[in-house]
């Protein structure tokens, strides 16, 4: 695995700022949560999408639509969660179990050497 410093610094520059604009539009009492819980789950998923780079192709291009995949479905969650109330468990919970199957998912294909 390599990690491209520029692309990687970008990716975390956009996370940042859709996690600001959480921050700013979120009135609940789990502003904060929200905010930190969808900036590590962009970040993540977000340098994985644009900022690495596998030995194999392959296993570049599969890692990279699955991240891209779980950084919508992250986004549009995030997006659902900012226009409810929710309680921190099941955010917690509901990003925890997707963060999880994330790296589940990426390992496995990094494993397969495709």
């Amino acid at each position: 695995m390599r990690i491209n410093i520029v692309q990687t610094i970008i990716a975390l520059a956009v996370s940042i700022l859709i996690a600001y604009g959480f921050y700013s539009f979120q009135n609940s009492e789990n502003k904060i949560l929200f905010s930190v819980g969808s900036f590590v789950f962009l970040t993540i998923t977000l340098v994985m999408t644009i900022g690495v780079r596998f030995r194999q192709i392959r296993t570049t291009t599969n890692i990279k639509v699955v991240s891209f995949i779980f950084f919508i479905i992250g986004l549009i969650s995030n997006i659902v969660f900012s226009y409810i109330m929710f309680s921190v468990p099941v955010y917690l919970i509901t990003f925890g179990i997707l963060l999880l199957l994330f790296a589940l998912i990426t390992y496995s294909i990094n494993r397969v050497n495709l």
